[in-house]
């Protein structure tokens, strides 16, 4: 399990969320996926949520990128 609060993570995490758009405050969103990053991630549910499921997953997989241990299981679509 990833620790969320490492600050090689939170820099990467601040990095993916800086390319991706995604805001400071909303980072946290990101954590439980970077705690499983190999687990079932939620997907778009197309109803205009802010965040959307699929950019916290976008923020995810770049941010376990950056830290060298991309994800290996498939991102849902």
């Amino acid at each position: 399990m990833l620790d969320v609060k490492d600050p090689t993570v939170q820099a990467a995490l601040r990095r993916a969320c800086e390319e991706a758009g995604l805001p400071d405050s909303l980072r946290g969103c990101v954590y439980p996926l970077l705690r499983d990053a190999e687990g079932d991630w939620p997907t778009c549910c197309g109803g205009g949520c802010m965040p959307c499921s699929s950019t916290v997953a976008d923020v995810a997989v770049r941010t376990l990128e950056l830290l060298g241990t991309p994800r290996v299981s498939p991102v849902p679509s």
